[in-house]
């Protein structure tokens, strides 16, 4: 049944948004170049790999040596408003129509994390990912990292169709009135380097 649901939103989604993510798509080109998509590998599924899609928000900014900027002196102004209403995140649908992702779950991280789960912060990859999830509607970038993995973990125990419906709702109006967000620009939080009790 979750699979169903997954693909007919995602479908119905792709079809009634395809304007949307047209002139998106034709923005970021003509502001940030190509290209449009920054495509990531994250860990699904039983920590199986796959490439997570994004609408990019960063240009290619670098220093005098050519490496890159840090990310919030690469993030544009067209970023700061993508991030802002959750917009770059409307590629994910395509992740959830292939089966890679689902419409909620605990949020891919990356794979450098894997090593440094505990084993109940593995749990996370019992479930698919998705592209909302139980953490992200109960601070998302405001809370600790051990705090997400906690809301992550009781997810999985705790999952069902109702839980997330409830989910989806709460995340359409959080996105509206904006709570939730990293309050440095919208810029990603700090990344995990493994809770007290695994190192």
């Amino acid at each position: 049944m979750k699979r169903l649901f997954d693909v007919t939103i995602a479908t119905t989604l792709l079809v009634v948004l395809s304007p949307v993510i047209g002139v998106l798509s034709l923005k970021i080109k003509k502001q940030m170049g190509a290209p449009v998509l920054f495509k990531q590998q994250r860990p699904g599924l039983h920590e199986k790999p796959f490439y997570l899609c994004k609408f990019r928000t960063m240009g290619h900014g670098t220093d005098v040596n050519g490496e890159l900027l840090p990310d919030h002196s690469r993030l544009t102004e067209l970023g700061k408003f993508l991030r802002k209403y959750s917009l770059d995140e409307l590629p994910q649908l395509l992740n959830v129509f292939k089966g890679e992702m689902s419409l909620v779950g605990p949020r891919p991280l990356l794979m450098d994390y894997l090593p440094l789960y505990s084993d109940d912060q593995k749990m996370r990859h019992h479930v698919k990912p998705g592209m909302t999830g139980w953490a992200q509607v109960n601070g998302r970038n405001a809370i600790s990292w051990e705090e997400k993995f906690k809301l992550d973990t009781w997810y999985v125990q705790n999952q069902s169709f109702l839980l997330d419906l409830k989910i989806l709702c709460i995340t359409i109006y959080k996105v509206l009135k904006k709570e939730g967000i990293n309050q440095q620009e919208e810029v990603p939080m700090e990344k995990f380097r493994g809770s007290k009790e695994v190192i």
